[in-house]
């Protein structure tokens, strides 16, 4: 286990959003990522350390902390932990937990699959990248994932517009015209600095009400507790 990675920060909390909501788990965030979300609300996590900072055995250490001795889910998140400056890590990582028989969800960016790790984790969170993302979404990786990975894994997308909304939709009427069964959840923005948007979030549930209730809109629990501007909650 000499092998260091590129963390951000471990820290516990509550999941705020998707299919997990309202579960605490430990958070593993990687440092790192080139993808390039101009919504993105966490672009401190963007840079690549010149060096790994945390060794595998601090990483370790510092998840049983933040667990208590009693919580057994983890979240990996990011950044990026699916860059290939990051996959070999956390794929060190990922065989570490499980040896310890902790649960994993890791948050992917809906850019890349990789086996290697998609295999061990327990579920799989996966984007799809809105137009407001200004990020292009590969529609033949969410069929991949459909095809292998069913039953543990979502898809969420967040909605900022109309244009957002109408892309998730016609993506969905394209490949999925008579229905699916996994979840899919729309996230109503929640931008770094503003007010509750709750126009927004209303406009949301309209949209989705009127195309009849395809999706599940969940919004971001932590930053209503907290706003959007606190990290690590």
């Amino acid at each position: 286990m000499n092998s260091r990675l590129n963390i951000n920060s471990i820290y516990r909390a509550t999941e705020g959003e998707g299919h997990w909501l309202g579960s605490p788990q430990v958070f593993v965030r990687f440092q790192g990522c080139a993808i390039g979300c101009v919504n993105c609300d966490s672009k401190e996590t963007w840079d690549f350390p010149l060096q790994g900072t945390l060794s595998m055995e601090q990483t370790l250490e510092n998840v049983r902390r933040e667990a208590l001795g009693k919580i057994k889910r983890v979240s990996i998140t990011g950044g990026d932990p699916l860059h290939p400056k990051n996959d070999g890590a956390v794929l060190a990582l990922v065989k570490e937990l499980k040896e310890r028989r902790y649960w994993i969800n890791i948050e992917a960016a809906g850019t890349r699959i990789v086996p290697e790790i998609f295999d061990l984790i327990d579920f799989i969170s996966f984007d799809f990248k809105t137009p407001s993302t200004q990020v292009r979404c590969n529609e033949k990786l969410f069929m991949r994932l459909v095809e292998q990975y069913k039953g543990k894994f979502q898809i969420k997308a967040v909605i900022e517009t109309r244009e957002d909304f109408d892309a998730v939709l016609e993506f969905h009427e394209k490949n999925f015209p008579e229905g699916r069964d996994f979840p899919w959840y729309l996230t109503p923005s929640y931008n770094l600095g503003e007010e509750f948007p709750m126009k927004r979030f209303q406009e949301v549930i309209d949209w989705n009400e009127e195309c009849g209730g395809l999706f599940r809109v969940v919004g971001q629990q932590h930053k209503w507790l907290y706003g959007p501007d606190k990290k690590q909650v």
